[in-house]
């Protein structure tokens, strides 16, 4: 798999080049949502019965199991849908937590995987606050992220043309960030009530679903989203944008929506 990359013009550059760098293409970052306690978490109607996840393993249809690459608590998951038969590839979705949370918090993604077809990989933040590059650096959440999707590559068979980032708040902000600056790995990226649009580099040409709830207090909508998709439009991305009603959550219907783009 081709290694995941934090770099500008093929370059390496420390924080403040960083962020000269990608304020100057995108517009610095509108929130600074690690300094929240907690963030809100998607609204499910009707919640999956939590899976608790198998030891790590082969995928098998319906089953959720432990990568095994993390210290301590912090490790991630992989789910194969229901319909998955060994040595049929099929999409992958690497999916991002919010601040303060887990990989078991991606749970709602599960019946959508099973419905749509494809396979989710879930690694946990490195710091059990949030994701590296909004603490202020890229590095270690990187490199788990690419450890999670060599695992998931080397357990599943998985369609290489077909992956995504996605993720919900933080999640969101850093699937959007890293995406674009690795769009030669991920064809599609979603981002759900993002915060932050900050790559550290421009690769490829990427797919991209944005949703924002137009009462969002954690990420106002009117200095993230409303910036972030018509900037992308101007640079030539593809981008699927949806508002809703509603505040600092991933209501169901565009979580439907949100999964079957990413199924197509």
């Amino acid at each position: 798999m081709r290694k995941l990359v934090a770099y500008y013009n093929g370059m390496p550059f420390n924080r403040r080049e960083f962020l000269a760098a990608s304020g100057a293409i995108f517009g610095a970052r509108a929130v600074s949502p690690a300094n929240c306690a907690t963030q809100v978490g998607p609204a499910i109607s009707q919640p999956p019965q939590p899976q608790m996840p198998g030891p790590p393993g082969d995928a098998a249809p319906g089953r959720l199991r432990k990568l095994g690459l993390g210290e301590g608590d912090r490790d991630g998951l992989l789910y194969a849908p229901v319909g998955y038969k060994a040595g049929e590839p099929m999409p992958l979705l690497v999916l991002l937590h919010g601040a303060g949370n887990t990989s078991m918090s991606v749970q709602y993604a599960f019946p959508h995987a099973d419905a749509f077809g494809f396979i989710v990989v879930a690694p946990d933040s490195r710091d059990e606050r949030t994701w590296d590059s909004i603490l202020g650096m890229w590095g270690p959440d990187l490199e788990f992220i690419g450890e999670a999707m060599k695992y998931a590559k080397s357990r599943c068979s998985v369609k290489d043309d077909h992956v995504g980032l996605a993720g919900f708040s933080d999640g969101a902000s850093y699937a959007l960030s890293m995406g674009i600056g690795n769009g030669d790995v991920f064809s599609r990226i979603m981002a759900m009530s993002p915060g932050i649009m900050q790559p550290a580099a421009v690769r490829g040409k990427p797919k991209i679903f944005i949703s924002h709830g137009v009462n969002d207090q954690v990420m106002p909508i009117d200095i993230t989203s409303r910036k972030f998709v018509p900037r992308l439009k101007n640079l030539g991305y593809d981008v699927t944008y949806r508002e809703y009603e509603g505040r600092h959550q991933l209501p169901p219907p565009i979580a439907h929506d949100a999964f079957e783009w990413f199924s197509k």
